[in-house]
């Protein structure tokens, strides 16, 4: 398994003990939640924009009960809201070619060995 530090906004990721550090130091202590470990062959979008009539640009899965929601470049944020709703913590980008996970509590970014599947996934509507 290989970590990354946050996101190139600067932050940098935890170590088990919460302390900040470098990429060296990055450690998920979630992994223990993860369940799904194979994708869905296709998904219709983001369920939450589907229901409501919004609009994703990105689309992620929780790695906990299989919610696909949008990322936070999307106007709603819906993968980061089901998060904040549920405390999963670890999602993973759906995006073609994509194959990288995230921990909302720990702060990084990892490829997780063992998810198997790739998902088909519709065009963003932001993008057309």
């Amino acid at each position: 398994m290989q970590f990354y530090p946050r996101s190139p906004r600067g932050a940098c990721a935890r170590n088990e003990q919460g302390v900040r550090g470098d990429v060296s130091d990055a450690v998920c202590t979630h992994l223990g939640e993860v369940v799904v470990r194979e994708l869905p062959s296709e998904v219709g979008g983001c369920a939450d924009c589907l229901r409501h009539g919004g609009k994703w640009l990105h689309l992620r899965i929780c790695l906990t009960c299989g919610h696909v929601g949008c990322c936070d470049d999307s106007p709603n944020r819906h993968a980061t809201a089901h998060h904040h709703a549920t405390s999963h913590s670890i999602i993973r980008s759906l995006e073609p070619g994509e194959d990288w996970s995230w921990c909302y509590v720990d702060e990084v970014a990892f490829r997780l060995d063992g998810i198997t599947g790739t998902t088909r996934i519709p065009p963003s509507p932001l993008l057309q």
